[in-house]
């Protein structure tokens, strides 16, 4: 099956031919994860990285920021049968997508807030293809645990 993530969504899944995707990676986040021994993974995308700036979206939205939605997909997954010890992680997007300087650089702040917690919790990430100009689609195959993004006819293995 497969899965397509929106902007604010997240999706785990168990079924090793599952795909997960998330399209149009700009000043968001894609962070995938995926535990090969539970054969666990998932995708969250993220807009925004701190969720004080819209408490009440939080509470209804949590994926539409960092700082709730990364805790959110850990917390999912573990609910799978992941474990923090064998998940692989990796993250794209954070880019900087118009022409002119981007005032509040949501993009970098968005890299920012998840490098951060990551390192906070002591979770390593494997890879990442972070920041620039370009949009990226970010896809997880949840069996074998490939990560890759697309760009502009490109493809690239993280």
């Amino acid at each position: 099956m497969r899965y397509t993530v929106g902007v604010s969504d997240m999706q785990v899944c168990s079924c090793p031919g599952d795909v997960i995707v998330t399209h149009a990676l700009g000043s968001c986040i894609g962070i995938a994860i995926h535990d090969a021994e539970a054969q666990v993974g998932g995708i969250l995308h993220y807009m925004l990285p701190a969720a004080k700036v819209d408490p009440h979206k939080a509470e209804k939205n949590p994926c539409m920021f960092g700082d709730t939605g990364i805790p959110l997909l850990f917390k999912t997954a573990y609910s799978m049968g992941a474990t923090k010890e064998n998940l692989r992680v990796v993250m794209a997007g954070g880019a900087q997508v118009f022409a002119k300087k981007d005032f509040f650089d949501i993009g970098k702040r968005n890299i920012v807030v998840a490098r951060k917690m990551f390192w906070k919790n002591n979770v390593m990430i494997a890879a990442e293809e972070v920041a620039g100009h370009i949009p990226r689609t970010l896809y997880l195959e949840v069996g074998g645990g490939r990560a890759y993004f697309t760009s502009h006819g490109q493809r690239v293995d993280l």
